[in-house]
């Protein structure tokens, strides 16, 4: 009981009023990412990103896959669910893979298209919709929430804990 309160509590509230709050909200995000994984080598993270159609989910993806240390192009992966890209961590390298699965009409098209395996292999595994896979993928660590905002580029973004890995990456992010 003790330990589903403490992750009740692993939890992160933006308002960010410019797409330029966004970036950095997923740069700190992501550089709290880098250290806990650079301190665990052989982690694996799952994290969702929920939201409306337009609430930034890829834009939010595209920027903490950047701040990771990627130095090229980041695209959307509506049309092939999943993208891969290569990050080195201090000698290690690691995959990130964003999907999404907006497109998806069966909530098994993700395994039947061979994307189980990288969920278990170090790096992260970004998902867009995971509400079209109907309850099929893996455990999430942290659940990130996109509301958009009155202005274009405003957002809501909650970032939430949903395991131990996910409450410690939060608890080392408040720490900095």
């Amino acid at each position: 009981m003790a330990q589903k309160q403490e992750l009740l509590k692993a939890s992160l509230q933006q308002h960010c009023r410019q797409e330029a709050d966004t970036a950095a909200l997923a740069k700190f995000l992501a550089a709290t990412l880098w250290h806990y994984l650079v301190q665990s080598p052989q982690k694996h993270l799952n994290i969702s990103l929920k939201g409306d159609l337009g609430a930034g989910k890829t834009t939010f993806a595209r920027y903490l896959i950047q701040a990771m240390g990627y130095e090229g192009k980041v695209k959307s992966p509506t049309y092939t669910l999943c993208e891969p890209y290569q990050i080195e961590l201090k000698q290690q390298e690691i995959t990130i893979h964003h999907f999404d699965l907006y497109r998806m009409r069966d909530p098994l098209e993700w395994q039947e298209a061979g994307f189980e395996e990288h969920f278990d292999i170090p790096g992260i595994c970004l998902i867009e919709w995971p509400e079209k896979a109907e309850g099929t993928l893996p455990a999430f660590d942290l659940q990130i929430q996109l509301t958009a905002g009155a202005d274009e580029n405003e957002r809501f973004i909650n970032i939430n804990a949903l395991s131990q890995s996910g409450a410690s990456i939060l608890k080392e992010g408040a720490s900095k």
